[in-house]
């Protein structure tokens, strides 16, 4: 299982890379695998400002569709346009080309309430 140390993460699955007050989001290589193949990404939150917890938008696998939940508050500013044509970039490279959005930090957003790749890692080997 990929868990990269640099991320957080939170426990509905989703990955934060915080640059500055840039927020870059998607979902972890364990919720891609529990998902299977993905086949759509559907994001309509661009340019919405939402609280951590709200759903930004959701991934549609074979089987299943599961709702997306933002990690911190904060305004939407970009969807990762190459999903729309290889959303199993979500698959592939779930930390890499298969981000889903990125997301203007609120000032004033808890970012102590996101995980550690350690503690990540110990919520999913329950």
């Amino acid at each position: 299982m990929n868990i990269p140390s640099e991320l957080k993460f939170t426990k509905d699955h989703e990955w934060v890379k915080i640059e500055g007050n840039i927020a870059t989001i998607g979902i972890t290589d364990y919720a891609q695998g529990e998902l299977g193949d993905i086949v759509f990404v559907d994001v309509d939150s661009v340019g919405d400002s939402l609280q951590s917890g709200e759903v930004f938008g959701s991934v549609e696998a074979v089987k299943t569709v599961s709702d997306l939940y933002l990690p911190v508050s904060g305004k939407v500013l970009e969807l990762n346009d190459e999903l729309d044509a290889e959303p199993e970039l979500v698959n592939s490279d779930p930390y890499g080309k298969g981000w889903i959005i990125k997301l203007e930090i609120d000032a004033n957003a808890a970012l102590d309430d996101l995980l550690s790749a350690q503690e990540y890692e110990a919520l999913i080997s329950k």
